[in-house]
């Protein structure tokens, strides 16, 4: 509840900051990259500081509209995606017995939405993640998504049943092997090998905590990580010979990397693929991000 006694900036940026890991999470889910996630709540706060916060009953159900909203946008323009698709009209609600109804297992749903992210309109990937993974009802998420509650629902549906097409085991088995793979090669110095499992325009990027750690770990073996590499040859010389203490993971349920020592986890190596080949490794350090990562070592 935000009041004229609570505008102050230093106290909106408190309120802002007790919600920040979940907007983040939101919309890393429903985007499917940190750094896109990062600017989505950068826009949320932006718009947080120009709006009327005495008007704003209730901080955490206004940001989760506006951090949906600013996801949208961005899928828009990185995707290109049109309105008439998006809006597809589905016959009929479903029923409380069809299985495009039952809720998926939130690491199947991560598992599945990297194969088919995609394929989803903005608001099918937002009807989803709202109610699979933060259990919001369709009530609540109808004016998120400027829908009606059963039209809500149908959205969910219609992206539910297109993920239960993804064969997750299959899915998690095949990353699993390669992330060993890359990290059998990268320990061994295996450039070949490196070059066989990444992509010829793949792309990493680290952010500063993961860059300053590198740097600092460097005459022990850390990667000789940069903010942004790309291309197969790059990205292979950065890791050749120097993954001695990163370790396969599960972040929610997605096959990851870690750099890990005493158990715990410093670092963790988010990895894109596409056609069998590592498309992208995303490095993540800083402790507000991996808070709102689910990480578990094996």
């Amino acid at each position: 509840m935000l009041t004229q006694a609570t505008q102050e900036p230093g106290e909106i940026a408190e309120q802002f900051a007790t919600h920040r890991s979940k907007l983040y999470a939101i919309a890393h889910r429903t985007l499917g990259s940190p750094w896109a996630a990062d600017d989505a709540v950068q826009e949320a706060w932006v718009r947080l500081q120009r709006a009327d916060v005495a008007s704003i009953r209730n901080l955490e159900a206004w940001l989760t509209t506006v951090i949906a909203r600013v996801c949208i946008d961005l899928i828009r323009q990185q995707v290109g995606w049109r309105e008439e698709l998006d809006d597809a009209p589905v016959a009929g609600a479903p029923s409380a017995t069809d299985p495009a109804e039952a809720v998926m297992r939130s690491e199947d749903l991560a598992a599945a939405l990297q194969v088919v992210l995609d394929t989803l309109g903005p608001r099918e990937r937002l009807a989803l993640v709202l109610h699979d993974v933060f259990a919001l009802s369709y009530d609540d998420i109808a004016p998120i998504v400027e829908r009606t509650p059963v039209a809500a629902r149908q959205l969910a549906s219609r992206a539910r049943a297109r993920l239960r097409e993804v064969d997750v085991s299959q899915v998690r088995r095949r990353q699993e092997t390669a992330i060993s793979a890359f990290l059998t090669a990268a320990r061994q110095g295996d450039f070949g090998d490196l070059l066989q499992l990444l992509d010829p325009e793949i792309e990493l990027r680290s952010d500063a905590a993961a860059v300053e750690l590198a740097r600092e770990g460097t005459d022990h073996g850390a990667p000789f990580l940069r903010h942004h590499v790309r291309g197969g040859d790059a990205v292979a010389r950065v890791f050749a010979g120097r993954a001695d203490l990163t370790c396969p993971i599960l972040v929610a349920g997605v096959p990851a990397a870690a750099y890990v020592t005493d158990d715990t986890v410093h670092a963790v190596y988010l990895v894109t693929f596409r056609a069998g080949r590592i498309t992208g490794l995303d490095v993540l350090a800083d402790p507000a991000r991996l808070a709102a990562l689910s990480a578990v070592l094996p």
